[in-house]
């Protein structure tokens, strides 16, 4: 296959554990074709195809890791799948992109994951679909609305809906202290919307990503702890990735919205869960490959692969 990585540059890959990396890497060693654009590479003029100006390239296994072969102007539809990996904020450029690659896939370009369904499932909003497995969960404009869930579950978290990382997380406990101004950093003084949440103790044991595959659960999270008196266990916060077999309630929670959101057109998701509840659901660019592998021997990249490689041939067989 020609695999398009849709990502941020190249050069600031950290590939010791970047997954896109990872997944580049497996999809070479099976002798697929790697190209990579960014989206401010995507263009579209009127009465013509979505194309981008594209970097062929092969991974050297050095240092210098990666090699351009050539730098062409293509199409996206002339790929056999176009991988969207551009790390969050979904911003208004994000956006746009998946605009244009949703007209790209209307002429014909199979796209990873589907742009629409990446619009549909913002990464905060879209527990609010399954209450089922989530927390106690507020999201308003609202200061008197976050004051009385406060008031009702003493011990909370708040953060921006467009947060990632861990940026922007705030924990109150039964003191109320700051809870005003934290409120009004957050809704910008009610221009804003933002999620409250109950505190759910068992951050001390990890904030799990666990991992869906083309619908189906990988066996392992990463669990990532805060350390000392941080409350966030975002590796991007300081955390410490430990990787760990799935619990029943993380397999509960990941094969009830697995299935469903795969046949949305999202081949790869990352369930955030702390303690039993869910937290966050990621789409658009899950991580933890290669934590995950490397201290389990399981290998996600491969997961991911077989599940790229399934997925065209059955859009193939379908055209």
């Amino acid at each position: 296959m020609n695999i398009l990585f849709v990502a941020d540059p190249l050069e600031v890959f950290q590939i010791y554990k970047d997954t896109t990396f990872s997944m580049m890497r497996e999809a070479q060693r099976r002798g697929h074709r790697i190209a990579a654009c960014e989206p401010r590479h995507l263009t579209w003029r009127s009465g013509e195809v979505v194309h981008a100006v594209i970097r062929q390239v092969t991974l050297t296994g050095t240092e210098d890791w990666f090699r351009v072969d050539a730098t062409v102007t293509r199409p996206l539809k002339d790929y056999d799948a176009v991988i969207m990996r551009k790390d969050p904020p979904f911003d208004d450029e994000y956006f746009y992109a998946t605009h244009l690659l949703e007209q790209a896939q209307r002429e014909g370009a199979r796209v990873f994951n589907r742009p629409a369904a990446l619009r549909d499932h913002p990464e905060k909003l879209a527990i609010m679909e399954f209450p089922q497995f989530v927390s106690p969960t507020l999201v308003t404009r609202s200061a008197d609305e976050v004051r009385r869930f406060h008031a009702e579950h003493a011990d909370i978290i708040l953060k921006p809906l467009d947060g990632m990382g861990g940026m922007g997380i705030f924990r109150v406990g039964p003191d109320g202290m700051n809870l005003g101004s934290i409120t009004e950093t957050l809704n910008h003084h009610g221009a804003t919307t933002l999620m409250v949440q109950r505190f759910v103790p068992e951050i001390s044991q990890g904030d799990k990503r666990v991992l869906v595959i083309g619908g189906k659960v990988v066996p392992f999270s990463l669990a990532r702890i805060p350390q000392g008196s941080e409350v966030r266990g975002n590796l991007a916060a300081g955390g410490l990735g430990v990787a760990q077999p799935i619990t029943e309630r993380d397999r509960e929670i990941a094969e009830t919205i697995g299935p469903l959101l795969s046949a949305r057109g999202l081949l790869l998701i990352g369930l955030d869960v702390i303690g039993d509840c869910l937290t966050e659901i990621n789409v658009t660019s899950p991580t933890c490959f290669q934590e995950i592998t490397q201290q389990t021997g399981f290998d996600v990249p491969a997961m991911f692969v077989d599940a790229l490689e399934h997925a065209v041939e059955e859009d193939t067989t379908v055209l």
